[in-house]
């Protein structure tokens, strides 16, 4: 199995090399110019131009390529144009957030997932297994950015139960490490729970419907007619057999779930990768824009590698070599 990692991890390094140059190609080709962004009221127009040089702009388009790509080679991704940092600084002030919003919405989403699949199979064309499928494919077709809205005015607004944004209150630092602990708790609840809701909607059709295949099964009517609980066959002989459709679906969720972050964390305010990313885009700051394409781009590489070696310790017939 190492041999297999190894294998899929040399041939992502020019997958991911790939990505980056079309990225860095496409950015500079299009409209606007990150300059801009120094030109205020009361600024004398020579520091628009002193920023242009300084960044290597006024370059031609192959000679900011080949300085690029050197600065790359030595794992330098460059100085952020709006923010005046190294990106490596910015991104690593941004990440764990994004990571652990992430890492939450993926266990609620697997929990509440297979725990309404298992139920609407078990209990199948019952009325519960209908209300379930239906409150399932109802969130499952709703934009999280629309669903995040309706709880922000619920919740936040009407309610007025949980926080609109933002990571902790204002003075948060000043409290005790368990009340900060908290408070920050309750400010995920929010966007953590609309990435959760339509996560989990998805898991649950796709558990149901491999629920369904293996409780048919002739292994699982011997298991009954051996007398062996219900409990005992769902959960320990059927559920291990309906998993495997559900974890390729594991590793190729993270990358979707950080991608439904971006809006969230805009929606939230919430300073993590996803609003750094938007802020870039708008500021045209090509250094932190190629840094959140790598980003992405491994994460998608390493989510699919996941699945892969998942799916090979759920089902010992697949060897990895």
């Amino acid at each position: 199995m190492f041999s297999y990692i190894l294998r899929r991890i040399l041939i992502a390094i020019p997958l991911i090399f790939g990505v980056l140059t079309i990225t860095f190609f496409i950015i500079r080709l299009a409209p606007g110019d990150p300059a801009s962004f120094f030109i205020q009221p009361g600024i004398s127009p020579n520091v628009a131009e002193q920023m242009r040089e300084q960044y290597g702009l006024n370059d031609s388009l192959p000679i900011q390529y080949v300085k690029w790509l050197g600065n790359i080679l030595q794992g330098d991704f460059g100085r952020s144009f709006s923010r005046h940092q190294p990106v490596f600084d910015v991104i690593i002030q941004a990440v764990p957030i994004t990571v652990s919003i992430a890492v939450l919405a993926l266990f609620f989403n697997f929990f509440f997932g297979l725990i309404i699949g298992i139920i609407s199979a078990v209990k199948q064309n019952s009325k519960l297994d209908r209300g379930l499928t239906i409150g399932a494919l109802f969130f499952y077709s709703m934009p999280e950015f629309w669903l995040a809205l309706m709880l922000i005015i619920i919740f936040a607004l009407h309610l007025q139960i949980l926080p609109a944004s933002n990571l902790n209150e204002i003075g948060a630092d000043a409290l005790p490490p368990f009340e900060y602990f908290l408070d920050r708790l309750t400010h995920l609840i929010l966007p953590v729970s609309v990435l959760s809701i339509n996560g989990s909607a998805g898991i649950a059709r796709y558990v149901r419907g491999s629920m369904l295949e293996v409780i048919r099964q002739d292994y699982i009517r011997t298991a009954r007619a051996k007398g062996l609980k219900e409990s005992v066959i769902i959960l320990k002989h059927a559920l291990r057999n309906a998993l495997l459709p559900v974890v390729t679906i594991l590793g190729g969720s993270l990358p979707f779930i950080l991608s439904g972050a971006l809006f969230i964390e805009v929606i939230f305010a919430l300073p993590g990768m996803g609003r750094i990313t938007v802020d870039a885009i708008f500021a045209r700051d090509y250094p932190l824009i190629i840094a959140n394409t790598f980003l992405s781009g491994t994460l998608i590489i390493l989510g699919n590698l996941l699945a892969d070696v998942l799916y090979a310790i759920v089902d010992p017939r697949i060897k990895l070599d």
